[in-house]
């Protein structure tokens, strides 16, 4: 019986060890990376502009996914960028195409988004606009 009670003892240690790794993370980004305060600015504006809109739930679905795809996009070049600054601190061509690339995915999800939210937006504010 003492063994199930420390194997539960230890996975509830190890999901909360998780959490505390995950904020740690999440606040580092927010801390040391501007990108994410535009990010952060955005998603304010666009959640704000879609409540304003009144928009509808699946819409509401596909302007929250391509949010969190923008978001993980983001949080997964800044890991990338820390790996590589650790694995090759001095200047490397093949750092660089590293550090290009996974820039590249941002930007990829950032027009997804933009797009998105126009395809979303558009007949909405026509509507509120009274056009």
């Amino acid at each position: 019986m003492k063994s199930k009670v420390r194997e539960t003892e230890q996975f509830i240690r190890g999901r909360r060890n998780s959490f505390k790794y995950a904020f740690s993370g999440l606040l580092y980004v927010l801390k040391t990376q501007k990108n994410a305060w535009l990010h952060f600015a955005a998603t304010v504006l666009v959640v704000l502009f879609a409540w304003w809109l009144r928009i509808e739930r699946f819409e509401w679905l596909a302007i929250l996914l391509v949010i969190g795809i923008v978001w993980t996009a983001e949080f997964l070049n800044t890991a990338l960028e820390v790996i590589v600054d650790l694995a090759s601190p001095e200047k490397h061509p093949l750092a660089r195409v590293g550090k290009d690339v996974g820039a590249a995915s941002v930007l990829i999800a950032a027009i997804l988004a933009v797009t998105i939210g126009l395809i979303v937006f558009w007949e909405p504010l026509l509507a509120k606009l009274g056009w």
